[in-house]
């Protein structure tokens, strides 16, 4: 078949903007190639052994399109403009609607939160009671006892006979026509709510009790639940209202909707009181003011009511070589017990009654942590912000924005101040409260590693205790005397040790639970001067190294240049040992030094050399250490997320005030407000004097100088520690007995003086010496607090508390006033309770 070929003109036409539609051009067997000089020719076919070659489709195929596509420059058949907004059109929406998924995952995401988050508040002591009759019922089924921890055990075999001894007590309180004070209360709550209070709010007491006896006054376990009761009942109140307000359509049908509801009320309430019938008036009444609050006296009551059915119901048996034969060894598991009056930290302590656990009970304290429902925790979702007193923070527990202690003065103070004046302070608590915070968790493996095999290092309490020492075989009056001064400082050591425990448990409790989360925050509060802390006690950025040294920010930084220097700035400051004071330059010259330490720490923190272990905030240096090794390691440094908190702190706050005010220079130079190359430490230069002294005082004659004997005991064992906690405090108008005491701490955990008079005369020497140190370098500051001692005795003179604004508009009142002590009657005994008087105190003032 012959192939027609066309003569290629010189002139090629220009590029078309757009091509028509082209056919796929035929099959060619062969092509001659054209020239200008050469005729059209029309050449034969060549046979190459193929099928006969369809005609071209003269119709659609245009050569002179192709030819034109093939010469023209490549921006010349871009897409055409309609297709390409178009296809940005489609772009957009696509992106749109991505972000439009996000945003709903998120709201999704933030809804889950906020449910898990309301049943964590509302609900906790529901879900203990109904786990309490879960087990139950197993065991009937299964007729035998579940596999349980050992305190989870013990709740479980208290919750039947308490709860019912509540419900018994309920009903009796129901029939009655003259009914005890607390019974209105009592019957609030379902009684196996209340039995999971009272089983986890007194073990929680006893753990958490200071000096690790396992007794609590019955005063402050009684108070104690009582007040959890009431939050538990306006909780579910305000929970159930919360929930009936959401159901109206707005805000003029709530309104409404309230309105004739009130006045509803109040028309039937005044309809039964015609009618005579008081006791469904007084129900009515009841649930219009069940929102009130209840007052110490009424919390007391009930406390103390719901403590003697939980000593009436709760037993434990001892496990310890039962025969068939021999009756089971089943005793009460708290007992109610009267203290005698004895001496502790220089002070006299009156008798009083106590709760006192048994010994059974006393060994599961260690592992009840995880048992125990703790509240207040954390937050999974950002905390409401402040908008008066009592709106803010949690979403339904009882949030204040202060804490006042029962104080009316500052609570009327803060009450009556505009909301338009706090603006300052709500925004600051905001702040506070919605930074996400998250478990550092390879910190956590190591702190739970090294927990789990005893303890003892790293700053965490040891797991056993100090053994106690035996009795002496000779009958020498002065040496069982001394054996038991021995046993009983030994038995005072290993409660505290007990206490400590508790208190690490209570904290990797709160740890364990929060681990798995993305994030949690911590809604704050402040005290009476304004300062803020979290609402949650136990682990919090404010807390120990071991706090701090677990939890970190949940959403990360790039370090940066300055971000990498002031990381090993940081974690030199951790380190301490006197790196903390070198200059900066300095730091960061220890930390390059330190580098095969510090990457070895991060790689094998528990096996390796344990480099961090010997830091002053081992957890902290150790949380640094990861950070820095991450970001070295990593392909650029500048660019590594961090996500550590770098804490930093004043010198000494307090003095530091002092000497502002007093326009002190030398007290300015030793606490920071000066310049300097490198940070100045007061503790070591009060230190550096108190020793002067010592060594003077040592050298002397004992015989003619009584102090020379105590100045040589005590040469080798002042330092920076020795002094900092009396330094810190003496601004705050530490006394001389309670510096002494604390001196007399630093000194034991030295363990130098055996002797305990010996120890308490040192104690007070250098007790002197340091405050007398600190008048003379502080000269400027004692006048001035003299002064301010003087202003607030004559204001209370006038019998008025001193008071004054803040520049952020935050009422201040000393809460400084005599209190006067009333008896109460209870079901268990007679308390005595304090209550504030109306005169302001001039020794405190």
């Amino acid at each position: 078949m012959p192939l027609l070929l066309f003569a290629i003109s010189p002139c090629v036409p220009p590029p078309r903007p757009r091509l028509r539609h082209l056919s796929p051009p035929p099959p060619m067997a062969a092509v001659a190639p054209p020239t200008l000089s050469t005729p059209v020719t029309i050449l034969p076919s060549v046979s190459v052994g193929l099928p006969p070659l369809p005609p071209p489709a003269t119709d659609d195929f245009h050569w002179l399109d192709l030819f034109a596509f093939l010469n023209s420059p490549a921006d010349s058949y871009q897409i055409p403009l309609e297709e390409q907004e178009r296809e940005m059109e489609d772009e957009l929406e696509r992106e749109i609607e991505l972000e439009r998924e996000r945003e709903r995952a998120r709201k999704a995401r933030h809804r889950r939160l906020r449910q898990r988050q309301v049943k964590a508040e509302t609900e906790a002591w529901a879900r203990a009671a109904e786990e309490y009759r879960e087990l139950e019922q197993e065991m009937l089924d299964r007729k035998l006892a579940p596999a349980l921890p050992y305190v989870k055990s013990l709740f479980l075999g208290w919750f039947e006979p308490l709860r019912d001894a509540i419900a018994r007590d309920q009903e009796v309180q129901r029939r009655k026509r003259v009914k005890h004070v607390y019974a209105k209360y009592l019957l609030l709550l379902p009684a196996d709510k209340l039995a999971v209070i009272v089983m986890h709010k007194m073990m929680g007491l006893l753990m958490s009790s200071k000096d690790g006896g396992g007794s609590v006054r019955v005063l402050q376990a009684a108070h104690c639940i009582g007040e959890a009761v009431e939050r538990e009942f306006k909780v579910q109140t305000f929970f159930q209202k919360t929930r009936k307000k959401c159901t109206s359509k707005n805000e003029g049908e709530k309104n409404q909707a309230l309105e004739k509801e009130q006045a509803k009320c109040r028309k039937r309430v005044k309809t039964l009181v015609k009618r005579r019938k008081l006791s469904e008036a007084q129900k009515i009444v009841q649930q219009e003011i069940e929102l009130e609050e209840w007052g110490t006296e009424a919390q007391v009551k009930l406390g103390t009511r719901l403590i003697e059915l939980l000593l009436d119901s709760a037993f434990v048996q001892s496990p310890a070589d039962q025969t068939p034969e021999s009756s089971p060894d089943i005793r009460p598991a708290f007992k109610h017990v009267l203290r005698q009056p004895i001496v502790e930290n220089g002070r006299l302590k009156k008798k009083h009654w106590v709760i006192e656990c048994d010994h059974l009970v006393h060994e599961g304290f260690e592992s009840t942590a995880r048992h125990v429902e703790i509240p207040y925790l954390p937050m999974l979702i950002p905390p409401k912000k402040w908008k008066s007193y009592d709106t803010g923070g949690y979403l339904f527990l009882p949030s204040y924005i202060m804490r006042t202690h029962g104080v009316k003065d500052q609570k009327d103070a803060i009450k009556s101040v505009p909301r338009k004046q706090l603006r300052k302070v709500f925004e600051a608590l905001d702040i506070l409260g919605s930074t996400k915070w998250r478990v550092n968790r390879r910190v956590h493996d190591v702190v739970e590693t090294i927990w789990s095999r005893g303890g003892g290092i790293a700053g965490l309490v040891d797991k056993g205790n100090i053994p106690l020492p035996e009795r002496p075989e000779s009958e020498d009056p002065d040496e069982i005397q001394k054996w038991k001064w021995s046993l009983k400082k030994a038995k005072k050591t290993n409660r505290e040790l007990h206490a400590e425990r508790c208190d690490t448990e209570l904290k990797l409790s709160v740890a364990r639970k929060m681990r798995e989360e993305d994030g949690f925050y911590y809604p704050h509060n402040i005290d009476f001067r304004g300062r803020a802390y979290p609402m949650h006690p136990h682990l919090s950025h404010l807390g120990s190294d071991l706090c701090r040294g677990v939890l970190e920010y949940a959403e990360g930084r790039s370090l940066g240049k300055s971000g990498l220097r002031w990381l090993k700035i940081h974690l030199a400051n951790k380190y301490g040992g006197g790196i903390e004071k070198l200059s900066h330059e300095g730091k960061l010259a220890f930390v390059e030094n330190q580098l095969p330490d510090i990457f070895d720490s991060a790689a094998n923190p528990t096996d390796g050399n344990c480099w961090w272990m010997n830091a002053e905030d081992p957890f902290q240096c150790l949380a640094a250490s990861m950070d820095l090794f991450d970001a070295l390691t990593s392909s650029s440094p500048y660019c590594a997320v961090s996500h550590l908190p770098i804490h930093q702190d004043g010198s000494c706050n307090g003095l530091q005030h002092y000497a502002a005010l007093g326009r002190d220079y030398m007290g300015a130079a030793a606490v920071n407000l000066v310049p300097g190359e490198k940070p100045a430490d007061i503790y070591s230069e009060i230190a550096a004097r108190v020793l002067i002294v010592v060594r003077e005082d040592s050298m002397k004659d004992p015989a003619t100088n009584p102090t020379a004997s105590l100045a040589r005991v005590l040469v080798d064992q002042v330092d920076r520690k020795l002094v900092k906690q009396t330094v810190m405090t003496s601004v705050y108008g530490v006394t001389y007995i309670g510096a002494r005491q604390q001196i007399t701490k630093r000194l034991q955990e030295k363990g130098l003086i055996t002797d305990d008079k010996l120890l308490y005369d040192v104690s007070c020497y250098a007790t002197r010496v340091t405050l007398d140190a600190l008048g003379q370098m502080f000269q400027s500051a004692r006048g001035i607090m003299a002064w301010l001692g003087d202003c607030a005795k004559m204001i209370a003179l006038d019998n008025q508390p001193v008071k004054w604004t803040s520049p952020v508009g935050l009422p201040v009142v000393q809460p400084y006033k005599k209190y006067k002590n009333y008896m109460i009657r209870t079901s268990l005994q007679c308390l005595a309770l304090r209550r504030e008087g109306d005169t302001v105190s001039k020794m405190l003032s």
